[in-house]
């Protein structure tokens, strides 16, 4: 008897992406996997629909947008015109599609036993502090939220005020799926001297200049070294001119997700924080944090609720009194090796419970969920 047949559809790069490729090792041992989205196919699936990397998934038709013409606007996407031709004559047992632009395009598709709708973010505020990116965008995000998300048979999301959100604006019950990172058994390393700060992410404008201008700030002699990739070119030009000129940080190219861990495991302090310039940034619990936790490091943070919670739970680390370069300075600042020691400590005690096999049962639950029932 062969396997169901599970399609998990997002318009980014699979290879790249850790949240999808959490997703295809949970079920390619159980399910045939099908993928569809930017890049070569992602090891251990059974078929792959490639986007060709000219078509941008963001390109929405800016007159049908303004104009409120919600239908012709996303039905136009290039990526989703592309796709549905492609897709239209194939049946699976079950659709995963990941974020709400994928949800309509995954509804249409022959799935015997439904679709299971994977929100990363709450949409509907992804770039609220961008004025016509408000009056314009968001009412279109919420549509889609309202006329696709509403309509899928269950969805996930990535933290519990965003699931919140989800529930109090369109009545959702999404579960909540964190963005874990796949555990890993390792120890934590002595304490260094001075002490290594370390941050992975992407090179974007807003979510690095307040760490750096910290490492201007301090008095001490504590290191930052930066992973990023490199998707902002100008705004990466700039940030490399700046790095030129500071002596306490040094940038590195980025390392594959599968190496990112044991690359971080030699460093003591992962630093995080993130100005609160819109609904998702005021309630993210991104994959670094969880990278940070299986790599065995201490964690400086800012005071984003959903990141905080857990390092006081847990006793990770440092959480600043604001989201300023002088309270993150301060934090850096006080650090002595032996709290660093303890707060490594107390991530490898929290490493299985915050790990991706952990969250990941929410996905496993809701699909075999779809799988047992008959689609109405």
């Amino acid at each position: 008897m062969s396997a169901p047949r599970l399609l998990i559809m997002s318009f980014s790069p699979l290879r790249s992406d850790a949240r999808i490729l959490k997703q295809i090792a949970l079920f390619k041992d159980r399910y045939e996997v099908v993928t569809c989205g930017y890049g070569a196919a992602p090891e251990g699936v059974e078929a792959h629909i490639s986007i060709p990397s000219d078509l941008k998934e963001w390109k929405y038709n800016r007159i049908a947008v303004m104009g409120r013409a919600y239908r012709r606007a996303y039905w136009g996407n290039p990526v989703i015109s592309y796709l549905k031709p492609r897709l239209i004559d194939h049946e699976f047992d079950v659709v995963l599609a990941n974020d709400i632009d994928a949800a309509g395009l995954a509804l249409s598709l022959r799935s015997v036993h439904g679709v299971h709708l994977d929100l990363h973010e709450y949409s509907p505020r992804m770039k609220e502090e961008l004025p016509r990116w408000k009056l314009f965008v968001a009412p279109f995000m919420r549509w889609m939220v309202r006329t696709f998300a509403t309509k899928a048979d269950s969805v996930s999301t990535v933290a519990a005020h965003i699931a919140d959100e989800y529930g109090r604006q369109f009545g959702l019950a999404p579960t909540v799926v964190t963005n874990a990172a796949p555990y890993i058994d390792a120890e934590p390393g002595p304490v260094g001297s001075p002490i290594r700060l370390v941050h992975s992410g992407a090179a974007q404008q807003g979510r690095l200049e307040v760490m750096l201008d910290a490492m201007d700030l301090l008095t001490g002699d504590a290191t930052l070294d930066l992973y990023l990739t490199q998707n902002h070119g100008a705004y990466f030009e700039s940030l490399r001119a700046r790095l030129s000129t500071m002596r306490n940080v040094t940038l590195h190219d980025p390392v594959p997700y599968a190496d990112l861990t044991k690359t971080l495991n030699v460093y003591d302090v992962g630093l995080y924080v993130l100005p609160p310039m819109n609904f998702n940034f005021a309630w993210a619990l991104p994959n670094k944090f969880f990278d940070f936790v299986q790599a065995r490091l201490g964690l400086v943070i800012g005071p984003s609720p959903e990141m905080a919670a857990l390092v006081r739970q847990e006793g990770l680390g440092r959480v600043t009194d604001d989201f300023s370069a002088a309270s993150l300075a301060s934090a850096i600042d006080s650090l002595v090796p032996d709290d660093v020691a303890r707060y490594k400590q107390a991530s490898a005690v929290a490493a299985r419970k915050l790990s991706a096999e952990e969250q990941v049962k929410g996905w496993a639950r809701a699909v075999d969920a779809l799988m047992a029932r008959t689609k109405a």
